[in-house]
């Protein structure tokens, strides 16, 4: 089977919006054996949208188009296509209800537009929306295929994953069995990951491996098909293990979402330990993405952001001694912001965040510069961080550093550290 992605939006073509939906279509569907030929970009005109679809149909035996789902007027891929094909569309009930449910909750009046995300081609199977509103389809016509995709990428990729994937592994012909294992790094770039699997990204065959780049961190995709799962786990588990024994160190978890924090709050959960936190340079950001994990508040009581030195010395307690001796970019101040703070809360661990954010530098010291802390109830260590890139960049990293210092801690494993 070979496939097309049609992209539709007036946005992508200004420049406005990245098309990274057509590099995630192309990776899945080449772990499904699926091979894409041709990628297109069309605005929100009906004629050159249906030229577009003309000529894919003529050479793709999947077409799949990604935006123009909405409610507004320049959503037009489902009518252009419907009119093509000389179908309907008609109303899919489940859709309308949560678009009903949505409106309902968040007390706003919907507007009559609205229904239209919820109109689908006759004869389609509707894909569920998890993240949206606008529903998605797959309609087989003959011996071609026709999917329609949401265009925000925060739709599309989860509704690619558990809808249309499951939809296309079942029509795959002569393979029992597809099984894909997600395996998530942090703390080494993709281009390290490629070295270091080199041979086996080369010589792939079954499974096969695929790598990608997050927002700072990689993930690994295997994939392996057979007569049956057992088998596709053997042959999961023997690669994994030439894996782990070459970057393990780096290995943070398993899972198309299961991201770093989930983990570090997971852990925090099963070992009923409490947690809280003293941030300078990432300004309550780090507190931000704990509490954004349900539940938070099984194991944060809560926290603190110091971010002027007078904010350190009169309402956390670090000392003016600290401070003037050692600066504020200094192991000592991030132990002892630690400390006080998990003095202040009376908590099992506390985390503290120092250092330059940018873009100039502090205390000399240059842009980048990041010292992490962790108190807990018997010590207190810190850790010096070298990013040095832009502000942003360097506040995101300095989080993502932290939830590891802290998975590190509570498995035990090796830190590399300054105690006093």
């Amino acid at each position: 089977m070979n496939a097309e992605i049609i992209a539709v939006g007036t946005e992508l073509l200004m420049g406005q919006v990245v098309n990274t939906n057509a590099s995630f279509l192309s990776r899945e569907l080449s772990l499904l054996g699926i091979d894409v030929y041709h990628q297109v970009v069309v605005g929100d005109n009906p004629k050159r949208l249906l030229e577009v679809i003309e000529v894919a149909e003529k050479r793709s035996d999947l077409v799949i188009l990604s935006g123009g789902l909405g409610p507004t007027k320049d959503d037009i891929t489902k009518q252009v296509l419907a009119e093509h094909l000389n179908k309907k569309l008609i109303l899919d009930t489940s859709t309308m209800d949560k678009i009903s449910n949505f409106f309902e909750n968040s007390k706003r009046v919907m507007t009559e537009n609205n229904r239209l995300q919820a109109m689908v081609v006759e004869g389609s199977t509707v894909l569920k929306n998890e993240t949206g509103l606008a529903a998605g389809m797959l309609l087989n016509q003959d011996k071609q295929a026709f999917l329609l995709l949401p265009g925000p990428p925060s739709e599309l990729e989860p509704m690619f994953i558990k809808e249309v994937r499951p939809l296309l592994m079942d029509g795959r012909p002569n393979e029992n069995h597809l099984v894909s294992r997600v395996l998530r790094f942090f703390g080494i770039g993709e281009s390290q990951v490629a070295a270091e699997l080199d041979d086996l990204i080369e010589e792939q065959k079954n499974p096969t491996l695929a790598t990608y780049a997050g927002k700072h961190e990689v993930t690994l995709r295997l994939t392996a098909n057979g007569s049956t799962e057992e088998a596709c786990h053997f042959l999961l588990d023997k690669v994994e293990a030439i894996i782990q024994q070459r970057i393990g160190g780096y290995f943070y978890g398993y899972g198309e979402d299961r991201r770093l924090v989930n983990v570090v709050t997971d852990l925090l959960n099963e070992q009923n330990l409490t947690l809280t936190a003293a941030e300078s340079l990432t300004g309550g950001s780090f507190q931000h993405l704990i509490t954004s994990v349900s539940g938070a508040s099984d194991y944060f009581k809560g926290g603190i952001v110091t971010y002027s030195n007078d904010a350190k010395t009169t309402i956390l307690g670090v000392t003016k001694k600290t401070i003037e001796e050692f600066g504020v970019v200094s192991a000592e101040c991030a132990i002892e912001m630690a400390k006080k703070a998990q003095e202040m809360f009376d908590t099992d661990l506390a985390i503290s965040f120092t250092g330059v954010a940018g873009p100039d530098k502090l205390e000399n010291k240059e842009v980048g510069t990041v010292w992490i802390g962790i108190a807990t109830k018997e010590t207190a260590f810190a850790k010096e961080y070298h990013f040095g890139k832009g502000r942003e960049n360097n506040r995101e990293k300095s989080i993502m550093s932290g939830l590891d210092l802290i998975r590190r801690v509570l498995l035990n494993l090796p830190i590399e550290q300054k105690v006093l």
